[in-house]
């Protein structure tokens, strides 16, 4: 199964470019232009990685990132940015970021932290899934 990428920037011609690079690497991927699209598709779809830009007009990339990890908790979010600063990087990644790069990323990089983030939130869900099994046998006596 191909591992579900959100790509969140409003920077058209850049997402249009980044989408070709992972979709050529088999990955299934959605764009939107703002923090609120995100915000908003986020609610309704289960993404395994969300690739944020930080600095957007009205909702920033930080600000979404506390909105979605409240709606959307295991879905693991790296967030991508042209002008980071040591406070944002530090900020991101209090906030629960899985990890924050420079624009314009080094595609492999980015694949590889992908691939990592996916590997962490399908470690969750192993885990919860293990845990409500337990709770039902438990449950029953077993």
């Amino acid at each position: 199964m191909k591992i579900k990428i959100l790509l969140v920037d409003d920077e058209k011609e850049f997402i249009k470019t980044l989408a070709q690079r992972l979709k050529i690497r088999n990955f299934a991927v959605t764009t939107v232009y703002s923090g609120q699209d995100a915000i908003d598709i986020a609610k309704e779809n289960d993404f395994d990685v969300i690739i944020l830009d930080v600095f957007m007009p009205e909702i920033t990339g930080i600000d979404a990132l506390k909105q979605i990890n409240k709606i959307k908790p295991l879905t693991q979010i790296i967030l991508l940015t042209g002008a980071a600063t040591v406070e944002n990087a530090i900020q991101g990644m209090k906030l629960g970021a899985f990890d924050f790069l420079m624009k314009p990323a080094n595609t492999e990089l980015l694949v590889e932290k992908i691939t990592q983030a996916h590997a962490l939130k399908h470690e969750h869900e192993e885990r919860i899934r293990q845990a409500e099994i337990e709770n039902i046998l438990k449950t029953r006596g077993w």
